[in-house]
């Protein structure tokens, strides 16, 4: 057989990822708060980019045709709802401004002056370091002891506790292990009550000594029996020391109140705020949907290089090329985000199908709910939903929820419909809110509860749900 080369021709289909499409996919799994800050670094490196002025009535006009420059393709319009708000015309504006004038002296700025900033008038919330160094300053210690006062402060963790040994610090301040209890014991003292102590049975008897409650049973519960505490064994407590239970419950509602973590009031975390990117009201008998846009910037192509591009004849051709290129870069990227909120409002639309009963009743009508579902019910692939899914919030009538909330798997049941995992885990919720405190229901009964509600359940799937939930065991719910 001879060998040689051969030219032939074959015809194959493959998957082509363009630059548009990878820009799509990436914009459809980002959260509202990242999709804000790459649009705002688009806008800087982008000259073709500008985004629509309200107050400029040219760019009120915009259409469709000069977002969509250089595109022939037409889309379908995405469904939205406006809310317009308008002032009321019988208002009495001269009976309100009589109302509310004040009589004193009268200020004014000019239009031309700069707002006040007005962080600088926000306090800023006292550290723990800080709070303890003031305190430090105020005792009045030799310059030595004060040192290392300083030293010891520097290796408190956020909870208060001192995160060093005292041969650590004897060593790092070049000093002996008895100057350094000295000092320990004198920081002890300060506000708040329990602070720079080692572990939590120290913290705790400092606070008894300082509130002036210390007393033998509330000291040795504290010193020998904080296992026993924890798992709510007041007998074996009883029994140890050779009292009452009653008297065992008393010395624990003391102890109840004392804080576990010192530090805890003068943490500097900031609680993180979610903001939905859908609204979901109900009117009427039907559900309504609206995007929030709320601090996104709306993008158009700049007028002034599209018109330079099409009428300039004196503009280099390296620089028309690059212009082009940004046009089109520009107009890729407000097609993805059009497409982007298109999506989204589409899977919002077929999760309230799937869902209506959850939308109107609460969390016990929660149906389960796969990707593929809404994958086939709006023609998209599983992988799209997972990601338009991914790190969004919709408001609705029963919460603000994150949209793969709203998919579970499914629990048997005898004779009816299968449940969703998450309408379970809210009735075991429930479940264990009506309890009696002093007989906790044990996952084996709980079990057994559901299953007498057609629930086909183990114990070791309510314990697993337990553990979501957050909700300790039985044996450490039990009030003493």
């Amino acid at each position: 057989m001879e060998l040689g080369l051969q030219q032939s021709l074959a015809l194959t289909q493959q998957l082509v990822m363009t630059p548009q499409l990878q820009q799509a996919i990436k914009l459809l799994q980002l959260s509202r708060l990242e999709l804000a800050e790459m649009i705002q670094q688009e806008m800087e490196q982008n000259p073709a980019l500008d985004e629509v002025s309200i107050d400029d009535p040219s760019d009120k006009a915009i259409t469709a045709q000069e977002t969509e420059t250089r595109e022939t393709e037409t889309e379908a319009p995405v469904k939205e709802v406006t809310i317009e708000e308008r002032v009321r015309s019988d208002t009495d504006w001269e009976n309100y401004i009589n109302e509310y004038n004040s009589t004193g002296r009268i200020y004014t700025e000019s239009e031309n002056s700069e707002a006040p900033n007005y962080e600088a008038f926000t306090s800023e919330k006292q550290t723990l370091e800080a709070h303890l160094k003031w305190q430090l300053m105020l005792s009045d210690l030799p310059d030595e002891e004060e040192r290392l006062g300083h030293v010891i402060i520097g290796n408190l963790n956020r909870d208060g506790y001192l995160c060093a040994d005292v041969e650590e610090l004897a060593q790092t301040a070049q000093t002996d292990i008895q100057t350094v209890e000295k000092v320990l014991a004198v920081l002890q003292t300060f506000d708040p009550p329990g602070v720079c102590a080692r572990n939590l049975c120290e913290t705790l008897l400092i606070q008894v000594r300082q509130l002036g409650i210390e007393n033998d049973i509330i000291t040795r519960i504290i010193t020998d029996h904080l296992k026993n505490l924890e798992n709510r064994n007041s007998k074996k407590i009883a029994k140890a020391l050779k009292i009452s239970v009653d008297d065992v419950r008393a010395a624990v509602k003391i102890i109840q109140f004392l804080e576990p973590k010192p530090g805890r009031k003068f943490a500097t975390e900031e609680p993180a705020y979610i903001t939905p990117d859908i609204y979901v009201y109900k009117i009427g008998n039907d559900f309504k949907i609206v995007m929030n846009d709320d601090g996104l910037p709306k993008l158009k192509i700049s007028r002034f290089y599209r018109e330079a591009v099409a009428t300039g004849k004196k503009i280099p051709k390296e620089t028309k090329t690059y212009l082009n290129e940004k046009m089109q870069s520009a107009s890729w990227l407000i097609k993805s985000i059009h497409q982007r909120q298109k999506t989204i409002y589409l899977v919002m639309e077929s999760i309230i199908k799937f869902q209506r009963e959850f939308f109107e009743k609460g969390i016990a009508y929660l149906r389960p709910l796969i990707l593929k579902d809404i994958a086939e019910d709006i023609e998209m692939h599983e992988s799209t939903i997972s990601r338009v899914t991914t790190n969004k919030y919709a408001y609705t009538p029963q919460g603000l929820f994150e949209l793969k909330y709203f998919f579970n798997s499914s629990i048997e049941r005898g004779d009816g419909p299968s449940m969703a995992s998450a309408s379970v885990k809210e009735r075991i919720r429930q479940l264990i809110d009506n309890e009696d405190p002093n007989a906790p229901l044990s996952d084996d009964k709980i079990a057994a509860i559901l299953q007498e509600s057609d629930i086909q359940i183990a114990r070791r799937t309510v314990a697993k749900y337990r553990k979501v939930l957050n909700i300790l065991p039985s044996n450490k719910r039990k009030q003493l």
